[in-house]
């Protein structure tokens, strides 16, 4: 018993049922042949020429089942056939007919050309018919299986091209996933009514709340790889409103290796609804900037900093030096790049923190980098507000540190890593970081190139809104808005970091980059479309609740000071604001009236009174947001 249970789990006893009806079949189409051949009288048949054939028939099945073994007939039969196994199987008895044709001329086996040609086409339907019989089978059992069980997932699949096909049949052949694909959707009319692999296609895109309704969709799998992404956006804000779990397919080169499979099925991102495509930057021009020269990150243990050294590590730089104070988070991407590039990358690790003078001028002499990417700053709004010294110390002072280094031992270009909060500021983070830019805008006579780079909310980075929705929608909720008007515009980890190399690439004095990312997103929609990603309903089984806007914080983001003074550059999707020339003494002058007031410990509300002077385009929150309501 024992080992009928091993033979079974193993699918072998499956196989020999499957060679055994093959025998059975060699033998009815033979039978069959001489039937229709001599008008279905057994007496018509010559005596010579049945005697010959139940005397070859035998060695007809042996050839039969060696080339159906060797060509692998066996190995996908339990599973869906499709054209191209159809192909395979009348390949396979096309030559095991051939081989038998020739042995029967070899052993001078009398039985009639007709009768030899019937019997082949009624061998090959045959083998294709147990096989789809076998098919239908297993679909039924598979569904029947999970008729009224309450832990079976019903499916929606958006696309009836390749993907969906593949991932129908992983569903229907897994016997570990208990799912049922109930519907496609695709909006090529002439497929409506039609089905493949047994599941029918319903309609276009504007049918899928009512049958997500009326089958009792669970979740929703979106499996058009190719799809731009305003198509892509505009069919999962379709799917937002049914409070099924959302899913989709990997990329095109997935679906062309053959890769799909419900393992590669991911949960859609909310950056999958940006209603646009992620920016691509990456040319020749920031390979060539790379390659074969020093470069360091400073703060490249954060969110964009790691990012700039994955991507930095890529364009196989001369040396990559990494410059974080936090310990924890330079081990991390340290050992990511390790894993990755072995010895490959000459990677060093500096624990330091750029408020040292003194460390960081040693450090720069040491590596004597040709480009200097700085990305270590304060970047929290409310925790600025309550510590604007803190602020001021690792944002400004920090920055001139780093430029002053960076200046004395001969770097090239030097890329300030700036922020749209720096627009017309409304909070101490935004106005350090604006005289940030300040700063970069009076080394015009500087031996090293200086640029800024400002850029929107990065998805997914430390701090930022979409980890903390997602924490509080795994906890039950509620989830908290500051103010439902809220607008930001968005961008992706690694667009943040391809923007940095590229802006350092395109370099030029006296300029801040900006990257074109889109139309503006309402944080209260983003809340609403990260609850309905996780398969649940706003309001109903999560609550938003709006807590009021934080110190400082701005209802509406800007990235540009002025449109008036925006250039386009070689990449439509990169403008540059020009900033007029602001004298090197002006900001020495600034920076020793904020030396003093910080070593004297004044108080904070004079260290903010000191930023509106100095940043003249640094507004209180509430005035600002009364402005632009």
């Amino acid at each position: 018993m024992k080992l009928i249970s091993d033979l079974r789990k193993k699918g072998i006893l499956s196989k020999l049922a499957v060679a055994v009806l093959d025998c059975l079949i060699i033998l009815a189409a033979g039978g069959f042949a001489f039937f229709l051949r001599f008008e279905f009288s057994i007496e018509a048949i010559p005596k010579n020429h049945l005697e010959d054939w139940f005397a070859f028939i035998p060695l007809q099945v042996v050839i039969t089942l060696i080339v159906f073994v060797l060509m692998r007939m066996y190995r996908f039969v339990w599973d869906s056939v499709s054209a191209n196994d159809f192909a395979r199987m009348v390949v396979a008895a096309l030559t095991a007919n051939v081989l038998s044709y020739i042995m029967q001329l070899a052993l001078k086996v009398v039985v009639p050309r007709s009768v030899v040609f019937m019997s082949l086409c009624f061998q090959m339907a045959g083998f294709v018919m147990i096989r789809f019989v076998v098919r239908i089978y297993n679909g039924i059992r598979h569904r029947m299986g999970r008729v009224n069980d309450d832990e079976t997932v019903n499916v929606m699949i958006i696309g009836a091209g390749q993907a969906g096909r593949m991932l129908i049949r992983e569903y229907q052949n897994s016997e570990r996933i208990k799912a049922d694909v109930r519907c496609l959707i695709d909006d090529d009319r002439s497929m409506w009514g039609s089905y493949i692999e047994g599941v029918k296609i319903v309609g276009g895109r504007e049918e899928i709340p009512h049958y997500a309704k009326s089958e009792n969709i669970d979740q929703i799998i979106f499996a058009i790889p190719t799809a731009d992404a305003r198509t892509q956006k505009e069919t999962l804000d379709i799917c937002k409103g049914t409070g099924c779990r959302l899913k989709k397919v990997p990329g095109i080169y997935q679906i062309i290796s053959g890769e799909v499979s419900l393992e590669t099925v991911k949960d859609i991102q909310v950056e999958d609804l940006l209603g646009r495509a992620p920016v691509d930057l990456s040319n020749e021009s920031m390979r060539l900037f790379i390659k074969d020269k020093t470069v360091m990150v400073t703060g490249g243990g954060g969110s964009i900093g790691a990012e700039l050294c994955r991507q930095i590590a890529r364009l196989k730089p001369k040396q990559l030096i990494i410059l974080d104070i936090y310990e924890n988070n330079a081990y991390e991407i340290q050992q990511e790049l390790v894993r990755a590039y072995g010895d490959k990358l000459d990677l060093a690790v500096e624990i330091a923190s750029v408020r040292d003078k003194e460390k960081t001028y040693e450090i720069f002499d040491k590596y004597r980098s040709d480009v200097v990417f700085h990305a270590a700053a304060h970047k929290h709004v409310p925790l600025m507000e309550a510590c604007p010294a803190e602020a001021i110390k690792n944002n400004i002072f920090g920055t001139w540190h780093v430029m002053r280094a960076a200046e004395r031992c001969g770097t090239k270009k030097f890329v300030e890593i700036s922020t749209d909060k720096a627009v017309n500021p409304t909070n101490v983070m935004g106005a350090t970081k604006r005289f940030c830019e300040m700063m970069v805008m009076c080394k015009k006579n500087s031996p090293t190139e200086f640029c800024a780079v400002r850029f929107g909310n990065v998805l997914g980075s430390h701090g930022s809104v979409v980890p903390l929705f997602k924490k509080q929608i795994e906890e039950g909720g509620p989830v908290t808005v500051t103010d439902k008007r809220i607008i930001r515009y968005f961008m992706t980890i690694p667009e943040a970091a391809q923007l940095v190399l590229e802006a350092g690439s395109m370099a030029k004095r006296n300029q801040i980059y900006v990257l074109d990312m889109g139309e503006p997103v309402k944080i209260l929609e983003l809340a609403e479309n990260l609850i309905r990603l996780s398969g649940l309903q706003p309001y109903r089984d999560i609550d938003i609740v709006e807590i009021g806007l934080r110190p400082g914080e701005k209802l509406y983001e800007e990235l540009l000071m002025s449109s008036k003074t925006l250039v386009e550059t070689d990449n439509k999707k990169i403008f540059v604001e020009e900033q007029e020339d602001i004298p090197e003494a002006e900001i020495m002058a600034e920076l020793e009236n904020l030396d003093k007031a910080v070593t004297a410990g004044v108080s904070d509300p004079e260290l903010v009174e000191l930023l509106h002077r100095i940043v003249p385009t640094f507004r209180e929150a509430e005035e600002y947001n009364a402005a632009t309501q």
